[in-house]
């Protein structure tokens, strides 16, 4: 199957079936088609300067934890949930709490460009201060509707994908969203007014 991050693995099926046989050289191809959407995940939960050795610890969890995997389930939500509990230990274990735009920062540095460099400045200034308001918001949220939030539109899963992610029933997910999706709607307008243009 070919991941949203272009990354391919033929059957990930017979590629887990090889691993748990003794062929651990095979697991190299699930980290090759994941690790791009695991080192988002990693970011935008807040692993910032930490994100790679997050991943790199969640993909060995996942390796040792490959005999419990179910069988006919998809790889990616079940990784990123690895990665959703890495993430949570290491800034708990760090006794931190990452600033907003130092994350944000971190996230559209692992991306493509938002805005060309050609673009007018005042364009791009007023793109970043509308990521701004948005990582804003996004922190201003209970923990579980800013994980939902972020599986769903951050890391582009679909409702399934996310409640295996999250461990939630699909129902769980869909309530979730949509109160996280008022809140943000709501919080986004009231700064809009609150910051809004005079003169």
């Amino acid at each position: 199957m070919r991941t949203r991050e272009g990354g391919l693995v033929d059957d990930e099926a017979v590629v887990i079936a090889r691993v748990r046989a003794g062929e651990p050289e095979a697991y190299a191809e699930l980290v090759r088609a994941h690790t791009a959407v695991a080192l988002r995940a990693a970011v935008a939960c807040g692993a910032g300067p930490d994100a790679e050795d997050v991943v790199q610890q969640a993909f060995f969890k996942a390796y040792r934890t490959l005999g419990r995997f179910r069988e006919g389930s998809a790889f990616r939500p079940w990784l990123l949930r690895i990665v959703a509990n890495e993430t949570r230990n290491t800034v708990r274990s760090a006794g931190r709490r990452r600033a907003v735009h130092d994350r944000e920062a971190d996230l559209l540095g692992a991306a493509e460009p938002l805005i060309p460099e050609s673009a007018d400045p005042a364009v791009a200034a007023e793109a970043r201060e509308r990521s701004r308001r948005l990582w804003e918001a996004l922190d201003g949220l209970a923990e579980d509707h800013r994980l939902v939030v972020i599986h769903r539109y951050l890391l582009e899963l679909d409702e399934t994908e996310t409640a295996l992610a999250l461990g939630w029933p699909r129902g769980t997910v869909k309530s979730r969203l949509s109160r996280a999706l008022k809140k943000l709607g709501r919080v986004l307008e009231e700064g809009l007014e609150g910051g809004g243009e005079h003169g």
